[in-house]
């Protein structure tokens, strides 16, 4: 067999600022227009409740336009000519349209904002079960809390590309428009240079909307960094106490916490001086309106209901592009997210490879390495032709120092990894051509970090075996001896262990992980546990039995 590397040269995950950001630091940024065909995506399934969500704000915007037509004939034919028989119609009209704009905001808001949770939730759902079908080395390169980040924060915003955000952009876009068309009906030459005003102000908006997308996106980075930061802190709270580092650690939490507060008041500068301009652009338009309206009027070109109706649609002309700053922002951070979504969305998953075409059959365990040579960073090899066979009911046992390469080489057999040069043979196949959810069904691994779930023991046994019954349940424990502490307990094997199961021995976790790799029913047993370092003597016995079990069984045992 060929040597390792010493233990201090493989990449570490945690050096330096957060190897997560990598993960969006390595790609370019996508452009909106790549973003657009996901956007429809979202949008195909869903496309009868947006035609119908149109066309209740369609009715929506067209009644918000009542009240202020109205005032043009309250002015002219009611108070000044007297006509009061139309006062009676003009306010039933406005009622009318009042409540007619009050259910239709109702149902937008009912639909809309409903549909845009359960967007969120599938987006969730999708993503979590796409990032656990990724390889190892995937994880190996991205930090837990990012990758959380990733699941239920990226896609949060989403919901307004779905939900009342959209419709708040289409509709305030709709009211602009037909305000516009009746602007021109009372008077094309204050309508035409409000006009041209606003296009102007449209030119800043669109400049500082691409400004302000990337802060957003950076905004994602930096709170998915430090949220990954601040998981590996709290699962790591034994370490910082004993070390008296608790000090340090809240140093870089500080220092996160600060950089995410930069960012954030960047984005509000950006978004104050959009305020400012619109701000500025209503002072500018109100005056050059009660000057060119007041002349006008004095000029009998418009009268002075047309004059309160001209300012009442200037405003419902106005507003809605004011608003476009709010509702641009909260679009530009969904588009944020949604590009961040889509590059994970993207990274191919295990199954994938194009090399990976048969299904694993039952494996009878004969388990052999032909000249295998494996490098975490190129360059930069781990093993150095590596040849040997294990047949089916042996015990193999991988003797070394730290770091030598014991634990690469069961992740080789678990396919965590594969190799860089050289083959990895199951039962004569090259474990580089089989599909991994067939494979791992019938492996069982007994890791060297104890890693259990924040359970009852009963179901972290059944972890892996879901549909296995109570008799095969206590018969692994049984032979992992897991009994004898379990019935000790007041509940018995519905005690809860704790996240990581921090309320059991470290030789108790032991067990618990033996036990569920015996209920797997292995064709192959990894076991990177590493016996002469970190089993207890209890434990050390239990994997006797457990491989007198699994020899009688023909199966191979392969440990460190």
């Amino acid at each position: 067999m060929g040597g390792g590397m010493p233990s201090g040269d493989r990449p570490s995950r945690g050096t330096g600022r957060a190897v997560g950001a990598e993960l969006t630091a390595k790609r370019p940024k996508p452009k909106l227009k790549k973003v657009l065909p996901e956007i429809w995506k979202l949008m195909v399934p869903r496309r009868s409740l947006l035609l119908i969500s149109f066309l209740v704000m369609v009715v929506n915007r067209v009644s918000g336009l009542i009240l202020p037509g109205s005032t043009r004939y309250l002015i002219d034919n009611v108070m000044t000519y007297g006509q009061m028989q139309l006062l009676p119609r003009i306010i039933g009209v406005v009622i009318l349209a009042t409540v007619i704009q009050g259910i239709t905001s109702f149902t937008l808001t009912q639909m809309l904002s409903k549909e845009g949770q359960r967007l969120i939730s599938e987006l969730r759902m999708q993503v979590q079960e796409h990032i656990g079908r990724l390889p190892v080395a995937f994880y190996d390169e991205n930090r837990t809390g990012t990758l959380v980040a990733r699941i239920m924060t990226d896609v949060e915003g989403v919901r307004n590309l779905i939900g009342t955000g959209l419709m708040d952009f289409v509709g305030g876009v709709l009211t602009a428009i037909l305000a516009f068309v009746y602007l021109i009906h009372l008077s094309v030459s204050m309508t035409l240079l409000t006009f041209c005003i606003l296009v102007l102000f449209g030119l800043i908006l669109q400049n500082a909307f691409k400004t302000i997308r990337p802060i957003f996106r950076e905004r994602a980075k930096i709170n998915a960094e430090v949220t990954g930061r601040l998981t590996e802190s709290l699962g790591g709270v034994r370490v910082v106490k004993g070390y008296h580092a608790e000090a340090s650690e809240a140093k870089v939490f500080a220092g996160g916490v600060k950089r995410l507060l930069d960012n954030v008041i960047s984005s509000l500068t950006a978004q104050s001086l959009m305020s400012l301009a619109s701000t500025a652009v209503l002072g500018v338009v109100g005056s050059l309106i009660m000057y060119m309206g007041a002349r006008h009027v004095h000029a009998g070109t418009l009268t002075k209901g047309g004059y309160v109706a001209y300012n009442m649609f200037l405003v419902f002309m106005i507003a809605p592009i004011v608003q476009l700053v709010n509702i641009g922002t909260q679009l530009t951070e969904a588009l944020a997210g949604l590009d961040r979504t889509t590059e994970i969305l993207s990274e191919q998953e295990e199954d994938s490879e194009p090399g990976r075409t048969q299904t694993a059959d039952a494996i009878r365990g004969d388990v052999g390495f032909e000249n295998v040579e494996f490098e975490y960073e190129a360059g930069k090899p781990v093993l150095h032709g590596i040849s040997f066979d294990s047949k089916p009911g042996t015990v193999t046992a991988l003797v070394g120092s730290s770091g030598s390469g014991k634990s690469t080489m069961i992740s080789l057999i678990c396919g965590f990894h594969s190799a860089t040069t050289g083959r990895v043979l199951i039962d004569g196949v090259d474990l580089a051509t089989i599909r991994m959810s067939s494979y791992r069904q019938q492996l069982g691994v007994v890791l060297q970090e104890t890693f259990l779930f924040d359970g009852t023991i009963r179901e972290n046994v059944k972890f892996s075996r879901p549909r296995a019954t109570e008799e095969q349940v206590m018969e692994a424990c049984r032979i992992a001896r897991v009994d004898e502490f379990a019935e000790k307990f007041p509940e018995g094997y519905d005690t809860i262990v704790g996240e990581r199961g921090v309320k059991l021995s470290g030789g108790q976790r032991q067990r618990l992980s033996i036990a569920r790799a015996i209920l797997a029913g292995l064709g192959v047993g990894g076991d990177d546990s590493g016996w002469a370092e970190s089993f207890d003597a209890g434990a050390d016995y239990v994997c006797d039995r457990a491989s007198a079990v699994d020899d009688s069984a023909g199966r191979p045992d392969i440990g460190d």
